[in-house]
């Protein structure tokens, strides 16, 4: 739990509460893809050797074609990563982030002394020095079309569109466009990709943008297996669309277990759905004595978010502890 702030994917509280050891456990308080992609152990070389800028020109080429994009790109360990160095391209002006969404973008301008303000109407991003969009949102999918995106840019200093949830979604992504030169984009690997432990993620946008904050990376920013892991797996164009397409069927079925159960559908994307269950705290209970761990959010009494299932043995537990 990165600097204190409320996250998922953490099974100590869960283990705490509840009992049971880690294996007994099915983590759906994440958007990480359950049915991860199949990538092999790490070379020998990937592992002994610094990372060298054959791999990363690979990682990067790779990257490009599964993005559809021309955009410069700066490979991190991870899309925190990128969070972390925003405040480095940030211009003077208010820092204002379309909420409520993923905590840490808050967290990464407080942590230097930067005012945040989160408001939930994307015009009044209007005026900003800094504006972040988390398109599809993280927790609710909200959603807002390439153009919309691109009127709000010309209304901000720098606008940072985390798109850590779009790999399922494709044409809400702003990278087959044209690159423009306030804009930063932000992609996870490892929720889509299911290998979140690699740690890597990229942020694309201009090259006086991208300088800034690879200068502040520093050498190295991604390690050896994750270059290596990263390359095969984004040119793998097989996998990803048939990873899509199961994504989105099962959406609808976790939609239909939760209204089954008394839940209403509120959104989300296709690795996780949001329920307004009535009493958060006491569905996540439900769920956490059958040793299935969920996420609730601070700032609501009713929302719970789910992951989706991996296997039928699991979907067969959730559905058990649903209907229970």
């Amino acid at each position: 739990m990165a600097g204190g702030r409320d996250h998922g994917g953490d099974l100590t509280g869960a283990i705490k509460r509840f009992g049971g050891a880690p294996g007994d456990w099915i983590d759906l308080s994440t958007g990480i893809n359950r049915v991860p992609y199949p990538a092999p152990p790490a070379s020998a070389s990937a592992l002994r050797d610094l990372p060298g800028r054959a791999a990363m020109d690979r990682l990067t080429g790779a990257a490009r074609g599964a993005y559809g994009t021309g955009w410069p790109v700066l490979p991190l360990a991870g899309a925190q990563a990128a969070i972390q160095l925003l405040p480095v391209v940030a211009p003077e002006g208010p820092v204002r982030v379309l909420g409520p969404t993923y905590n840490e973008y808050a967290g990464a301008f407080e942590a230097v002394g930067r005012a945040v303000e989160t408001l939930s109407d994307s015009g009044a991003l209007a005026g900003a020095g800094l504006a972040v969009i988390v398109n599809p949102n993280n927790p609710d999918g909200r959603r807002l079309s390439p153009e919309a995106l691109a009127r709000i840019a010309g209304t901000v200093g720098v606008l940072v569109v985390d798109e850590s949830f779009a790999d399922p979604h494709p044409a809400l992504s702003l990278l087959p466009g044209t690159c423009p030169g306030n804009v930063l984009v932000l992609r996870s690997f490892g929720k889509f990709y299911g290998l979140a432990g690699l740690r890597l993620g990229f942020v694309l946008g201009p090259d006086a943008l991208i300088g800034q904050m690879a200068g502040r990376a520093g050498p190295w920013a991604v390690s050896g297996p994750a270059l290596e892991a990263g390359a095969l797996a984004l040119a793998d164009a097989g996998w990803r669309e048939a990873s899509r397409v199961r994504l989105m069927a099962e959406t609808a079925r976790a939609d239909a277990l939760a209204e089954a159960a008394g839940w209403r559908p509120l959104g989300g994307t296709a690795l996780f759905r949001l329920f307004d269950t009535g009493d958060a705290g006491a569905a996540q209970a439900r769920l956490g004595r059958a040793r299935i761990w969920s996420r609730i959010f601070p700032y609501s009494a009713t929302w719970l978010r789910l992951g989706l299932p991996g296997s039928e043995a699991e979907w067969a537990r959730l559905e058990a502890a649903l209907s229970a």
